[in-house]
Order: structure tokens, then C-alpha cells, then sequence
């Protein structure tokens, strides 16, 4: 792969560098596991990027086996971009990153573009998986024009990126009200009490859903 920077380390970590270590990479990466996108689609989601630096970012991750495209049915000449097997594979360290990286959100970030559908991935990485709550609940979340929700069955976790049916909880706010809590830069109660989070749910709901992300 022409492409791939060597580090001349015999490491696996300086080998997965070589293939995500560039910039904006990660961040395709990060894209691709919210849904397949195509070409500009991408580049509507990530401003700053430059068509030819997405389209050389593309073509490493494709080389390396981490991304693949597919023809668009209704379009001939259209790509739809989406991770393969191997890609999928950084899920779990992706989601680590994302949260440890919370911890350097400032509230003068919160000026930088943001997106509901981060908040999707934002939760996957949150969840306290020695607190997860045995009982079988649904809990939505409604975050700008987007919604998603966690559903815990028999002391599992899944993740819907779509309204559910009959939630046990509702909670509705802001994208940068959303990510200033996950972030501990305002607390759930302060946000309720400013207005900027809107609960839909019993107490006890409430208390082990917020137990599960860690902000109860």
C-alpha cells in the first residue's frame, strides 16, 4: 500500500498508526460508523477538509481494507462509502477515544461545529457496562432534529439510531447541550433547571438510565 506510512517499528500500534494516524481519518472513520455516507455527504459532515484531502483519505482507507464503496442503485455513477469488517473492528477503540477525549472539552469549544448524530456514538461510549440496569427499558433521546435510543433487554445493551416505539424515557435537548453533558460541563439538573433539558420519565427511570452513562 503506497500510501501507508512506516514508522520502521516492528509494533502493532505503530501499525495501526500507519493506516489511522493521519488527520481527519479517524474522523472519516467516526462518519462511516454512524452510516454508510457517500462522497458528499462526508464532506458536508466534516467542513474544513478539502475535497482532495477526503478523496486521498478515502482512497488509503479503502486500500487498507477498512473502508469499501458500493455503487448507489438509483445512481449510476454515484459511491456509497462504508467501513468493512476490518473498519468495523476500531468501533470499540473509536468510542474509547471519543470518551477519554471528553475530559479536554472546554466550554469556549462549544462555539465549534456540532452534530446531533455525534451524540449517537457519544452514548455507545458512555455506558457503564457494570451498571446496566436489570430490568427491560427503553430510553430515547431527542437531540435537535435527530433521535435515537438505547434499549436494554435481559442485561444487554443495544443502540437504535431512529425514534422508539413506546420509551420508558424521553429526554430532549440541544446538540451542544447534549455534548456540555457528557463532557461534565453542565449537569443534568442544572440543564433541567435552565430549560435546556426537557425529561419525560419516572424517577426511577431517570435515576438508572443516568446511572448506566455515568452522570447520575
Amino acid at each position: 500500500m503506497k500510501s501507508r506510512r512506516n514508522y520502521g517499528q516492528f509494533c502493532g500500534l505503530a501499525a495501526g498508526l500507519g493506516i489511522i494516524g493521519e488527520r481527519w481519518t479517524l474522523l472519516i472513520v467516526r462518519e462511516l460508523m454512524i452510516s454508510p455516507q457517500r462522497f458528499n455527504g462526508l464532506a458536508d459532515n466534516l467542513p474544513g477538509i478539502g475535497p482532495n484531502l477526503l478523496a486521498e483519505r478515502l482512497r488509503a482507507l479503502v486500500e487498507a481494507g477498512v473502508v469499501e464503496h458500493r455503487p448507489v442503485a438509483e445512481d449510476g455513477r454515484g459511491k456509497s462509502y462504508r467501513l468493512t469488517e476490518v473498519g468495523e473492528g476500531l468501533r470499540p477503540a473509536v468510542l474509547a477515544i471519543a470518551k477519554w477525549g471528553m475530559g479536554f472539552l472546554r466550554e469556549s469549544d462549544a462555539k465549534d461545529v456540532v452534530r446531533a448524530e455525534w451524540g449517537f456514538l457519544a452514548l455507545q461510549s458512555m455506558i457503564d457496562r457494570d451498571r446496566i440496569p436489570d430490568v427491560d427499558e427503553t430510553y430515547e433521546f431527542r437531540v435537535d432534529d435527530d433521535s435515537f435510543a438505547i434499549e436494554v433487554r435481559g442485561g444487554a445493551v443495544s443502540f437504535v439510531h431512529a425514534s422508539a416505539a413506546e420509551p420508558d424515557l424521553t429526554i430532549t435537548c440541544a446538540a451542544d447541550t447534549f455534548v456540555k453533558i457528557g463532557a461534565r460541563l453542565l449537569t443534568p439538573f442544572d440543564a433541567i433547571v435552565t430549560g435546556e433539558l426537557k425529561v419525560d420519565g419516572d424517577a426511577d427511570v431517570v435515576h438508572r438510565c443516568t446511572r448506566m452513562l455515568g452522570l447520575a
